[in-house]
């Protein structure tokens, strides 16, 4: 097994030697819960899509959602609006609920 140290460059010492350590350095922890909320959401979405043996292409067709932009979603190359997310979610027979964090 290999281990990876991350360097913020060439002249520096190692910020971590796990990607655990480098986000912490790297972003606060505002914005890892969020990161962690996006993953955890897209993950649910793409779970339930292939739970069902639906493609992009059929959840297109009975979300209205463009195949290429839930491709996006899953990819986590873009950000989508939660009424986009609503829109692909209710189909799969899911939705998404506000409930209080766990500390």
């Amino acid at each position: 097994m290999y281990r990876i140290k991350f360097f913020k460059d060439k002249n520096h010492s190692a910020i971590g030697d796990d990607w655990d350590d480098v986000r912490k350095e790297l972003f606060t922890p505002e914005e890892i819960a969020e990161s962690d909320l996006r993953v955890a959401v897209i993950s649910a979405l793409i779970d339930a899509r292939e739970e069902q043996g639906i493609s992009q292409k059929q959840l297109e067709e009975i979300s209205g959602v463009k195949q290429p932009v839930i491709a996006r979603m899953e990819r986590g190359t873009s950000i989508p609006r939660l009424d986009t997310v609503l829109k692909v979610l209710a189909p799969l027979g899911k939705t998404l609920a506000v409930v209080p964090l766990e500390r």
